[in-house]
């Protein structure tokens, strides 16, 4: 089942206004837990994070910010 491009287009939206920031303050209390591991190590972690959430919600996101392939053309000729 694939979804609509008006769909993707608001699910993307809801993944990056609420989805992005609980990520955020996920990872960022998890790394805390730890001792702080040297500066290159730590940015080398947040660096991995941030890649690693998108990786779900590639279809998502894949074709969101062209025009809607389903809109009727629009030819003023």
């Amino acid at each position: 089942m694939t979804l609509g491009y008006k769909t993707r287009r608001r699910l993307s939206l809801l993944i990056l206004l609420v989805g992005l920031p609980l990520y955020i303050v996920v990872a960022v209390n998890v790394v805390g837990l730890f001792d702080r591991p040297p500066i290159w190590l730590e940015l080398l972690v947040y660096v991995g994070l941030g890649i690693l959430w998108a990786l779900p919600f590639k279809a998502v996101f894949k074709g969101v910010g062209q025009a809607d392939p389903d809109a009727p053309d629009r030819n003023d000729d």
